[in-house]
């Protein structure tokens, strides 16, 4: 997998909180499947291949230790659903409506 959050420091994204980061997360997964409905494929795949990174750099975030069983399954379902099997029968809607809390959440920390 290559890396497509060069510039983006660890450091720089643990001082977002998590609502935050699961919500930029977010974004990237509605784009792997707004890609995906179109059939642009390779779109899709370096979306979900980005939000598989922010996952990652979430993961390792000191401050996430006690989600990482929540944080690590999420990761796993969406491996499944865009890479194997979707043997946990998720679909565009159920990633749709849950990142989409995330970033509703976050807007309401920060006052919007």
């Amino acid at each position: 997998m290559l890396v497509h959050h060069k510039d983006l420091k660890p450091e720089r994204w643990y001082r977002f909180t998590l609502m935050e980061q699961l919500g930029n997360i977010g974004s990237d997964v509605i784009r792997a499947i707004d890609w995906k409905n179109k059939g642009r494929l390779e779109d899709s795949r370096f979306a979900i291949e980005r939000a598989l990174e922010l996952i990652d750099l979430t993961v390792s975030d000191p401050k996430n230790r006690k989600r990482l069983r929540e944080v690590l399954r999420t990761r796993e379902a969406l491996v499944d659903y865009f890479f194997c099997d979707n043997e946990y029968s998720t679909s565009d809607k159920i990633w749709e409506d849950y990142f989409n809390d995330f970033g509703y959440i976050a807007a309401m920390q920060r006052g919007r």
